[in-house]
């Protein structure tokens, strides 16, 4: 995603989802973990514990091999332009439809770009246990800042009227019988920065965005289903971490 625009000296701008940065010198356990299953690691997101200690979100050391295990098995199904080094929207997107039903091809688009923080094309082995751990233990704090880019098609910083209109459209079931579908999509936009835009700017910044998801977490995936249910994470949990020792 591009950079937010700079905003002139002096004036006030929103807050945006803080971005993930790479850790100059990953933990030592990181390094022998990465190294124990054939891969290199080159570092954690900056102000979090490395990979295999996020002991917040109870992904433990074991369960991130299961989720490497995995991850090997899919680069064997990958194009082999990445040279083992990880795999494609492709393989991503069947990968998610089959563990948690996710169907909508803007979403899914939009998942792969979110994991892909290097815009490579191709997921790491870092990125996909990173973006896992987030899918499937994150707080609400990592899990706002996943949908907020998610909905913020373009990186600005901001999820505009288009943005939700067109998230919207996407992942709402229109019936053929319905007339101008297209203006109750309008209406449910203007009904949500009613409800979420409270500088009443026209569009929703990261601190709209979270202000509103506090006051009700429902408003989490207002612009379309992006975080796997309940049912299908368990089940994907199950059948991962099933070799998980106690």
């Amino acid at each position: 995603m591009s950079d937010p625009p700079v905003r002139p000296s002096g004036t006030a701008g929103p807050r945006p989802p803080p971005r993930v940065a790479k850790a100059l010198f990953p933990c030592s356990s990181c390094v022998a973990l990465f190294a124990s299953h054939g891969r290199r690691f080159t570092g954690a997101p900056l102000g979090t514990a490395c990979v295999c200690l996020c002991l917040d979100r109870a992904v433990t050391k074991s369960e991130v091999e299961c989720l490497i295990k995995l991850f090997d098995t899919l680069v064997a199904k990958a194009s082999s332009q990445f040279a083992g080094a990880g795999f494609d929207r492709t393989v991503f997107r069947d990968t998610l439809y089959n563990a948690f039903g996710m169907t909508d091809d803007v979403v899914l688009d939009r998942v792969f770009s979110t994991f892909d923080r290097d815009n490579t094309g191709c997921i790491t082995v870092e990125e996909w246990v990173e973006g896992l751990a987030v899918l499937l233990r994150g707080t609400l704090e990592e899990k706002m800042k996943y949908c907020f880019a998610i909905y913020d098609l373009n990186g600005d910083g901001y999820i505009s009227k288009e943005e939700m209109f067109q998230m919207l459209k996407h992942s709402l079931l229109i019936q053929p019988a319905d007339e101008e579908p297209d203006e109750g999509v309008k209406d449910l936009v203007e009904i949500a920065l009613k409800k979420m835009d409270y500088d009443h700017d026209g569009k929703l910044s990261f601190t709209d965005f979270e202000k509103a998801v506090r006051d009700e977490n429902l408003l989490l995936e207002a612009f379309g289903p992006c975080l796997p249910d309940i049912k299908s994470s368990m089940s994907f949990e199950q059948k991962i971490f099933r070799e998980t020792p106690k």
